[in-house]
């Protein structure tokens, strides 16, 4: 580590409002799991958060311009990675989206994330770009090469946080407002393309929302379920572990996708804006951070993991309430998962190592 960089520099704040939302999310799996066969699995996810501490602290030490000047051979094991999982990968549910290393389920497209993250800062700090069609189609493109290969996982859920990526880059790149029109217009007249390329239940998921009560046992049951627990919860909630919906077992994955549905009928309306102010001040600090980065790429590094991160929190809240398609997205920090909290400290890691080099020459 530079001689000119130092811990002191480290955003302590930033850790401790994480940590502060990795223990909620801790208590509400143990909550959600209790008398279920995942019970237990809140020890796990101490051992992912304190994983994910050490890897966050491990990246910081190692200068981001390195990382970046790395991003060809990185994107190229990510798309390896991506395709290994269609031949190595283990199928549940009807989707290959994990490679088991033991007894650990590797998700690579987590981590792709994060290269893509590398690769459009690394892109637009060569490149000084503008935002022109040039660019669009570049970062359209390297953006779009794993994406499309996750949507065939089939994963369409984890292929959309990739789209903020490639928006934020192009924003921050001084894309135009006519540029933009125009992208609009193309993905309207394309719709009914990918429309027609979904499989039956990510149709199913994208118009359930509107209208739940049209099946309420089948199709719309997770989002009624999920609407009541909610509602339930009232003011000031239920109480941990005393929630009727989440320990009634009514509420499908409480630990994973539906976590704030559990944590806000366990801890009422003030606990469920409690939780979104420390998303929100989480988010403020970040794009501090990017502020004070010390060039371009810093900046558009620390950017596009407020992008993800921003957006996982906005569908996945979204899809709770019921103002969103039901897409599979955790939210952040909170729900169950190795891959997605390392993914996040992994993320963090980096914007601590932007911060901590903001003042090296």
């Amino acid at each position: 580590m530079s001689r000119y960089v130092s811990f002191r520099d480290f955003d302590w704040v930033l850790l401790a409002l994480v940590l502060l939302i990795c223990g909620l999310g801790v208590v509400e799996i143990y909550s959600a799991t209790l008398n279920t066969k995942f019970m237990g699995v809140h020890l796990k996810q101490v051992y992912w958060v304190l994983g994910g501490v050490a890897l966050m602290f491990g990246i910081s030490m190692v200068s981001y311009q390195a990382l970046i000047e790395r991003v060809p051979v990185f994107y190229i094991a990510s798309i390896a990675s991506l395709l290994a999982v269609a031949v190595l990968g283990q199928k549940y549910l009807g989707a290959r989206r994990w490679i088991k290393l033991g007894s650990f389920h590797f998700q690579p497209s987590e981590w792709v994330k994060l290269v893509l993250i590398l690769a459009v800062a690394k892109y637009f700090a060569d490149n000084k770009g503008e935002g022109d069609p040039q660019d669009i189609v570049k970062t359209g493109a390297l953006v779009g090469i794993p994406m499309l290969i996750v949507l065939a996982q089939p994963d369409l859920g984890t292929a959309l946080t990739y789209m903020p990526i490639a928006v934020m880059g192009l924003f921050l790149g001084g894309m135009k407002a006519k540029h933009a029109l125009v992208i609009l217009l193309i993905a309207a007249l394309l719709a009914p393309v990918g429309w027609h390329v979904l499989k039956p239940y990510q149709r199913d998921r994208l118009t359930t929302f509107i209208e739940p009560e049209a099946d309420p046992q089948h199709k719309g049951y997770q989002l009624i379920q999920s609407l009541v627990a909610v509602g339930s919860g009232g003011i000031f909630g239920k109480g941990t572990a005393r929630g009727s919906q989440t320990q009634g077992q009514f509420l499908p994955v409480p630990h994973t996708d539906f976590i704030f549905a559990a944590f806000a009928e366990e801890h009422g309306f003030i606990g469920a804006m409690g939780l979104l102010l420390l998303y929100f001040i989480v988010l403020m600090r970040l794009i501090q951070n990017a502020q004070t980065a010390p060039d371009r790429a810093g900046a558009f590094v620390v950017m596009g993991v407020v992008a993800v991160l921003a957006f996982h929190i906005l569908v996945n809240v979204g899809m709770v309430v019921g103002f969103m398609p039901v897409t599979g997205i955790p939210l952040p920090l909170m729900s169950y998962g190795g891959s997605s909290v390392l993914f996040m400290f992994l993320a963090l890691g980096i914007v601590m190592n932007v911060r901590m080099r903001r003042f090296v020459n």
